[in-house]
This record gives structure tokens, sequence and C-alpha cells, in this order.
């Protein structure tokens, strides 16, 4: 009677675990479905975001790879012209324009200057930052006032501080020329000589990015603890010693990462360059983006094919950075 209590207890705790479970098919599921099934609801979010992302990014990404395989241009892609429809006649020309551009004296010339723009605008912009986050990050009177100053030019629209730069390197009326007037120096055509114009865009570009380095800058010292400034002061470390040894290391995982981040926005920074110069005078202040440009819509007739690998070329060439910089990253024990 025991044994068989025993065995009718055991086969009712099978049938509750079987009615708990549910059928067993005897399949495993794979990952992605249980990936599905265990964060739906995460997916579910993430859907409508993906999906906004592939059609603006990675439907003219698509279209661009294509394009720069062609020899589209404005004479023999497809157009309507009143109530004429005239179809396209391009044609794949293989990795042709790739060759083309890096045989091309122009590419090498506008790549040069771009490097030279980014390493620069990118030095600048952070050595600053961070003297001032350095000093902002001190008690001292109106420090409230000063950060938001400070911040002030990434609050304004970058097309309305590029027109107020404009304004201000006029050769004729600007604020700079009437200022070196009043002290007897002549006029410098800050927009119209190769040499000062590079200069200039360099310039405006830094007052913009300085604001970003600022506050990276000074939300990561914030983060490093102040007991070690003063046990290093205690043991006799001077002002340099401790920025060298705690600063500068506290600083490390942040600085990387807006060092990154700068040097692709301002490797693609079109605006200043555009609005400001429009890549001249003559083509001196062009950079590789602002190139691409002007064959898709300002020569005649409009190259696609050609500005599309211009645009493929710049894609694998921040690329490239990226994986070499994170590398680097990783063999300095930085984990991003």
């Amino acid at each position: 009677m025991a044994v068989d209590s025993s065995q009718s207890l055991a086969k009712a705790a099978d049938a509750q675990g079987v009615r708990g479970r549910g059928p067993r098919t005897g399949k495993t599921p794979g990952p992605l479905r249980r990936a599905l099934s265990t964060h739906w609801y995460a997916w579910a979010m993430v859907a409508p975001v993906v999906a906004v992302i592939g059609v603006i990014v990675g439907y003219p990404l698509v279209r661009g790879l294509y394009l720069s395989t062609t020899d589209a241009n404005e004479a023999n892609v497809e157009r309507t012209i009143g109530v004429n429809h005239i179809p396209a006649t391009y044609k794949s020309v293989s990795l042709d324009n790739y060759t083309a551009v890096l045989q091309d004296g122009v590419f090498w010339d506008r790549l040069t200057w771009t490097v030279i723009w980014t390493v620069s605008c990118v030095a600048l912009s952070f050595g600053i930052g961070l003297i001032l986050a350095n000093m902002l990050n001190r008690k001292l009177a109106g420090r409230s006032f000063y950060r938001m100053a400070l911040i002030l030019p990434w609050a304004v629209p970058a097309f309305v501080s590029v027109f107020t730069w404009r304004l201000i390197f006029n050769e004729k009326n600007g604020i700079l020329n009437k200022i070196l007037a009043g002290g007897g120096i002549d006029a410098i055509p800050w927009l119209n000589d190769p040499t000062w114009a590079k200069l200039s865009v360099i310039t405006v570009n830094v007052w913009l990015g300085v604001p970003f380095m600022l506050v990276a800058m000074l939300g990561g010292l914030q983060s490093i603890p102040g007991e070690l400034y003063e046990a290093a002061e205690m043991d006799g470390a001077n002002a340099w010693q401790r920025f060298r040894n705690i600063t500068l290391p506290g600083l490390r995982s942040v600085s990387s990462t807006v060092i990154l981040i700068s040097g692709i926005w301002t490797f693609n920074m079109f605006p200043v360059i555009f609005l400001l110069t429009r890549g001249g005078p003559g083509d001196a202040t062009e950079i590789l983006v602002t190139y691409a440009y002007r064959l898709s819509f300002v020569v005649s007739p409009r190259d696609f094919a050609g500005s599309a690998a211009w645009g493929v070329i710049i894609l694998l060439l921040l690329s490239l950075f990226a994986v070499v910089y994170r590398r680097a990253l990783r063999k300095q024990g930085e984990v991003w």
C-alpha cells in the first residue's frame, strides 16, 4: 500500500511538472529564439529605431555603394523632363571609379589638408577644453556664469555661428580688421588668402568644439576622487606632478572617447568649410566631404558615381581610423 501511494505521488508530481512546462518537443530553441523570447520587450522598443535608421541610413548607404560602381551622372540617370520620362542608361564600371580617385592627385591633396585640419582642430579643442575644465573645476567667484558663457557656443546653431564669424572676418567691414586698423595695422584678407583662410576655418571650428571638450573634461575631473589630490599634496607632489600622475590617468577613458568622436565629426565637418569659405579661395580649404559635395551638386554634369566613390572612401578611412584607434587603446589597457 505504501509503495502504491509513493508511485501515485510520483506520477502526480510528474504530471504537474509536465503541465507547468508545457508540451515537450525534444528540440532546443536556438540562441536567436531564446533572445527574442527572453528580451521581447527590449526588441519591441528598439524595432522602430532600427527601422528608421535602416530607411534613413541603410538605403542611402546601399544606394551609394551601388552608384559608386557605375558611371552614373546627370546626363544618364533616370529623370523626367516635362511629360517625357527618360530611363537610366548608366552601366556598371566595376571598381574603375575607386581606381580613378586613388590615382588622382586631387584626392591626395584633399586628404592631406583634411588630416591637417582634423588633427589641428581636435588637438586645439582638446587642449583648450582641458585647460578651461581644470580652471572651472576649482572654487572661484562666478564659476556658474563662466561655465554657461563657455558652453554658449555649443547652444547656438552652427550655421548662425559661422555666419557671425564670416562677418567678423570680412576684409573691409569686419570687426577684426577695424581693430587692426585702429592699431595702424593693414587689413588682413582672412578669407581671401589661402593661408589665412585655413587659419580662419580652424579657429571657427575650434571655437565650436571647445564647449564639447569642456563639458566632457569637466565631468571626468569631477569623477576623480579628491582624496587622491590631498594624499599627493601631503606627499609633497607639486601641481604638475598631480596633473600628470592623477588628472591625466583619471581622464584617460573620457578623453579617448571624446577624441575619437571629435575626430570623426571634424573629418566630416561640412558646415564650417562650406558656409565660411565655400572651400576657397580656389580650393585651398576644401576637405574630402566638401569635394564630394561639389562633384554631386556643383560641377556640370553632376558626377553622382564619382561623388559616391568619394563618400565610400571617406567611410572606409573613418572606419579604419576607428579600428586602429580602438586597438591602440586596448594595448594601453583601456577597455572600450
